[in-house]
């Protein structure tokens, strides 16, 4: 899309956000008309707000026969109108981050962690100008649900098996997935007895999916 095709279509628009349009686009196409949990800002981060990435949503989810929720940022790329990011190869980060939850029958309540987890992400990114690409990890130096006894204190990143990268009109975007690893894991990859990559390759041998149970335990 070029500037002028850009400006017909979105100028004029107080509410153009082709940005955050073309990331519900593609999850609409994964989950239909399923009305998701949404958590937002109050003050939107590029107005001064306290938290950089915008909002949260949650679809439920009964792929791969295990029920969870899957997330998904609104944030890291450029959401609303900006003529400076039209032709752009990637927009702004170029990814927003997803994360499969086992469902243990959280209320929405139950669920804000996981926002305050991407939140805390996006302070790291926004403040460092630095970003995570496929089979990067996180040591969350702790649990990564805080107040939980959970063995899980690291993550790694791989591609969201089901999200597949867009390109949207400020650019490029994938679909970076987080999951969790335990202690042990955490300390082969520190170490160098393991990859992240083979971390998260051991994973999917039972769990396709990638998904995060906050139960699970290192062996």
């Amino acid at each position: 899309m070029d500037l002028t095709e850009y400006k017909t279509r979105f100028s004029g628009r107080d509410d153009a956000a082709p940005g955050w349009d073309a990331i519900e686009d593609s999850l609409k196409r994964l989950y239909g008309e399923q009305e998701p949990w949404h958590w937002g800002t109050v003050i939107k981060g590029f107005l001064g707000g306290p938290d950089p990435i915008d909002g949260v949503s949650a679809y439920q989810s009964n792929a791969s026969g295990t029920p969870h929720f899957h997330f998904c940022s609104f944030g890291f790329t450029s959401l609303y109108y900006d003529e400076q990011s039209v032709g752009k190869d990637f927009s702004r980060f170029g990814f927003e981050l997803t994360f499969r939850l086992a469902n243990k029958g959280e209320t929405q309540d139950q669920l804000v962690w996981v926002c305050s987890l991407i939140q805390n992400l996006g302070r790291y990114i926004f403040q460092s100008g630095k970003w995570f690409e496929e089979y990067h990890w996180i040591p969350a130096n702790g649990p990564i649900y805080l107040d939980s006894d959970t063995d899980l204190v690291g993550l790694v990143c791989v591609l969201d098996p089901e999200l597949q990268p867009i390109d949207t009109p400020h650019g490029r975007v994938e679909f970076l997935q987080l999951v969790g690893i335990t202690s042990a894991e955490l300390e082969d990859i520190k170490a160098n007895r393991r990859t992240s990559k083979a971390v998260a390759d051991s994973l999917r041998e039972g769990n396709p999916l990638l998904i995060t149970d906050l139960g699970r335990r290192s062996t």
